[in-house]
């Protein structure tokens, strides 16, 4: 992207441009009946709490006395959103029979489908609340970390706790002990390994807007609309891809990306590992205050795409989690290390797949997968046997 484009990008976050309430009311009427004020009373209508590109939220008061945040849907913004990603499919695909060679390594009708999939959720927030009440159990294990509470939740309307704090993007280190600092970062990091590699359930979407931070209190992560999702191979892959990171290994994280994908018939993966082993070596030490992942992301590509590996459409998601995590951690602990944060994290991850390889369902999956192995090699047998038999019957 241009330089110049970004800065306004960024402002889809959290700080598009805001209707009007009285634009908004009629979805509140729609979803909660006329008599939706007798649920949720002293609504801040002057000033939202935020305004994104789908919804605006602002602070309430429910009727027993709880704070709390109100989310509304803009208007129409459901077929907009539709009718954008049909011009985007429509786009891609026409980019792709211009560009074949291209399409072959990187595939934008398959990653845009992987990121409509992702978005989806965020059109319907019944779907949002049931993801947010998910990832709330599995923040329970970090003393850091809190998702918030699901107070009532129709298609276009969601009422949660009111998140403590700000956005991360605005805290002041001074306001926060170190440790306080070092220890939410440090959370928020391994919440979204241990979403990827053992719950294979991750919030796709975690900018600075959408964690807000506050001295003495937990990190909330909101806004769960956007979620990933990622297959066991896909989770076991990544980790390779990181721990050739952790070992300064440009070669081991070269054959990773290759599996994760595949090599087309002109790749030249001895040169791609070259690549990486010039690459692998300038961030495998860094901190977040020195590292910038998307950038990171975007040269791995570059050298993949130029050296004929085709990268798997799952990067469009997994690669927009993990700049966002990244970018907004930086913010507030920028001297952690993501792989150091991640080798604390091995320990928990693997034995999680060890558990999950010795369970009742992985040896069922490995016992059928053997007999159905050997049903097709005693079929082969017989069928070579009786192509002897004719042609010993054919020669006599």
């Amino acid at each position: 992207m241009p330089e110049y484009v970004i800065p306004e990008l960024e402002k889809l976050h959290d700080g598009a441009a805001v209707l009007p309430f009285s634009a908004l009311e009629p979805v509140l009427r729609a979803e909660l009946g006329a008599r939706w004020s007798d649920k949720v009373r002293d609504i801040d209508t002057e000033q939202p709490l935020g305004a994104a590109s789908l919804a605006q939220v602002y602070r309430a008061t429910l009727a027993d006395g709880r704070p709390a945040v109100v989310k509304i849907q803009r208007p129409g913004v459901r077929d907009t959103v539709t009718q954008d990603m049909t011009i985007l499919r429509r786009t891609a695909r026409v980019s792709g029979r211009l560009a074949p060679r291209f399409t072959a390594v990187i595939d934008i009708e398959a990653m845009l489908e992987v990121l409509f999939d992702a978005m989806r959720p965020e059109l319907d927030f019944t779907v949002e609340a049931r993801n947010m009440r998910q990832a709330a159990r599995f923040a329970t294990p970090f003393a850091h970390l809190a998702v918030p509470e699901v107070l009532l939740a129709t298609p276009r309307v969601l009422v949660q706790s009111l998140a403590p704090g700000r956005s991360i993007r605005h805290a002041e280190h001074g306001a926060f002990d170190t440790d306080e600092r070092l220890a939410i970062g440090n959370d928020l990091l391994a919440y979204v390994f241990r979403g990827f590699f053992v719950d294979r359930f991750f919030h796709a979407d975690l900018h600075p807007g959408n964690v807000f931070a506050a001295p003495g209190e937990k990190a909330t992560l909101i806004d769960w609309g956007m979620v990933g999702r990622t297959d066991r191979r896909t989770g076991m892959l990544l980790i390779l891809i990181l721990l050739a990171l952790a070992r300064n290994d440009g070669h081991g994280l070269a054959r990773a990306w290759v599996e994760l994908g595949h090599a087309t018939p002109w790749a030249q993966p001895g040169a791609f590992a070259s690549d990486m082993a010039t690459l692998v070596p300038q961030i495998a030490e860094a901190n977040l205050a020195e590292l910038n992942f998307g950038l990171t992301l975007t040269r791995i590509l570059t050298c993949s795409t130029k050296r004929g590996i085709r990268t798997s459409p799952s990067v469009a998601v997994l690669g927009k989690a993990f700049a966002n995590i990244e970018g907004s951690v930086r913010h507030l602990a920028p001297e952690l290390s993501l792989i150091e944060v991640f080798k604390g994290e091995m320990r928990h991850v693997m034995l999680s797949l060890a558990a999950e390889t010795v369970s009742m369902e992985q040896l069922a999956s490995t016992a059928l997968e053997l007999m159905l192995g050997m049903s097709t090699m005693a079929e082969q047998v017989r069928g070579l046997v009786h192509d002897q038999r004719l042609g010993l019957s054919g020669g006599g």
